[in-house]
């Protein structure tokens, strides 16, 4: 087909769940379900980074979102994030906490006893068993279950097709012929990630070094930026810092995907010259390691080294904080030979490390809390975990930084529609996950995942709503918290409206 009432850019977690919400919500309101997927990447990889992600959920044991985590991202952001697309995510979640598990998906709850996280989530962190491969299969079969749903492979969206009155209503893509044609449909959905693969867009936006960094996943590669652009072409707002980015440090010997390194709070971190750069215990150590991975790309020239020893590995192995690397550490009896496996000056880190001791006023291991051991007299100082290297065999990883996703994209209202740069909805555009701006300085982790899926719901629903609004449906769309709640339909995926903002606002003040 070549007319659809739905065209979705990207087949992520955003994209599926679109789609996926469209289909449910326009069966349900007696729409037409003409919906295509639009994927640049072969079936085999699609939905770029969303496929490769442990997909980590910042939630309670009753699937709501951590109640700190808004605060953290007006904190961080100072002030510059959308407190209302915050607001209406942390209602938002629960619904699609329940989402997934009524379409099939396996949530397992980890409860972390020997890690000081940043979490108020009672140490419970959930994950999807099979990671995000499971999430965007599951999604896309129940897709595809669909009569007129379609995904189309290595076609790559182009440009946004619009009306004469400025409505979007299609979408220009080049095929595998290196053809274009333009696709026909009411709405769009842009969820086609970052620009996390375009070394131009880095570099424009992050400075000369960006392409040192490399993506940490292959998926990755993709995202372009391509969506991101198409919108800004016709006069969409932007929104999240442009020139900061996720990223995290993983091991430099491996080629495995997100190989990261997450305990460099429980030892020291060196660069090429054997010297600390960083306080590594200044924090816990969801709030840090992105921190870290930023200043190894900035100011270390993508090099630098864990150092720790034996009481430290007999207490985190086995577990996940050493072990998302298939490779184990370099590992010698002394420091001496340690820094030979490592490619480091024996004597400089070993006076490194004797420095490090001698401002160690030595205690108890306890990575399970922000222990306020911490140094004196030496720069950079460690805050906390400040515990003496001393007990070998000692323990190593090189170091380097991968970016995860930019900050920078569309600006979208709390039901995903894109935002005009002069304050207004475009009409038939919508957007939803990582390619939509939200964050500024940092970002407060393991909510990507979440934000990604619960708008891309939101937004397939408010193309239901908003296409029936148009032709004088009349119906009223409740949530999507309350359709994923409701009984008789619970894999209904419906739009947080006004009346709903309301009602939880009522709830809240009812105590």
């Amino acid at each position: 087909m070549s007319e659809y009432d739905l065209i979705v850019i990207g087949s992520g977690f955003a994209g599926a769940s679109a789609a996926l919400s469209y289909c449910e919500n326009a069966a349900k309101h007696g729409r037409s379900g003409r919906v295509a997927v639009v994927e640049v990447g072969a079936e085999s990889e699609r939905s770029g980074g969303s496929r490769w992600t442990m997909a980590w959920l910042r939630v309670y044991e009753d699937n709501r979102l951590d109640a700190a985590w808004k605060d953290k991202v007006m904190e961080t952001s100072k002030g510059l994030a959308d407190l209302d697309y915050c607001l209406a995510l942390e209602r938002e979640v629960p619904g699609t906490m329940k989402y997934l598990e009524d379409h099939g998906i396996e949530i397992y709850q980890h409860w972390e006893k020997d890690v000081a996280l940043e979490y108020e989530t009672d140490k419970s962190i959930k994950w999807p068993v099979g990671g995000g491969l499971q999430i965007v299969n599951n999604l896309l079969n129940h897709y595809k279950k669909f009569d007129g749903a379609e995904i189309l492979y290595e076609t790559e969206a182009v440009k946004l097709s619009l009306s004469d009155e400025g409505r979007v209503n299609g979408v220009v893509v080049r095929g595998k012929d290196g053809l274009l044609r333009t696709l026909s449909s009411n709405a769009v959905v842009v969820a086609s990630g970052g620009f996390e693969g375009n070394p131009e867009m880095l570099t424009q936006y992050l400075g000369n070094n960006a392409v040192d960094i490399k993506p940490i996943v292959p998926g990755l590669v993709r995202n372009k930026g391509a969506g991101i652009r198409m919108a800004m072409e016709i006069g969409a707002d932007t929104s999240g810092q442009f020139d900061m980015f996720h990223s995290e440090v993983v091991d430099s010997r491996t080629e495995r995907p997100d190989a990261v390194i997450w305990g460099h709070n429980y030892g020291i971190c060196v660069n090429q010259d054997g010297q600390r750069f960083f306080d590594e215990g200044e924090d816990y150590l969801f709030a840090h390691f992105e921190l870290l991975a930023y200043e190894v790309w900035k100011n270390q020239n993508q090099k630098a080294y864990f150092i720790t020893d034996k009481p430290v590995m007999d207490r985190m192995r086995p577990g996940w904080v050493y072990e998302t690397t298939d490779l184990e550490p370099e590992e010698g009896a002394t420091l001496a030979e340690l820094a030979v496996k490592l490619g480091l000056d024996p004597q400089v880190l070993e006076a490194t490390v004797q420095e490090f001791n001698a401002a160690t006023p030595g205690g108890p291991f306890q990575p399970e809390i922000l222990d306020g051991l911490g140094t004196a007299g030496i720069t950079p100082p460690k805050s906390n975990w400040a515990n003496r290297i001393e007990s070998g065999p000692f323990y190593g990883y090189p170091l380097e930084a991968r970016i995860t996703f930019t900050y920078g994209g569309l600006k979208v209202d709390t039901e995903a529609r894109v935002v005009s740069s002069g304050g207004v909805k475009i009409p038939g555009l919508y957007a939803a996950g990582e390619i939509t701006g939200l964050f500024y300085h940092e970002y407060p982790p393991a909510t990507s995942s979440l934000r990604s899926m619960t708008f891309g719901r939101v937004a397939g629903a408010s193309v239901v709503k908003d296409l029936n609004a148009e032709v004088g449906d009349g119906s009223s769309v409740p949530s999507a918290t309350a359709a994923a709640e409701s009984a008789d339909n619970s894999s209904a995926l419906l739009p947080p409206s006004e009346a709903a903002s309301k009602a939880a606002e009522s709830a809240a003040a009812r105590g």
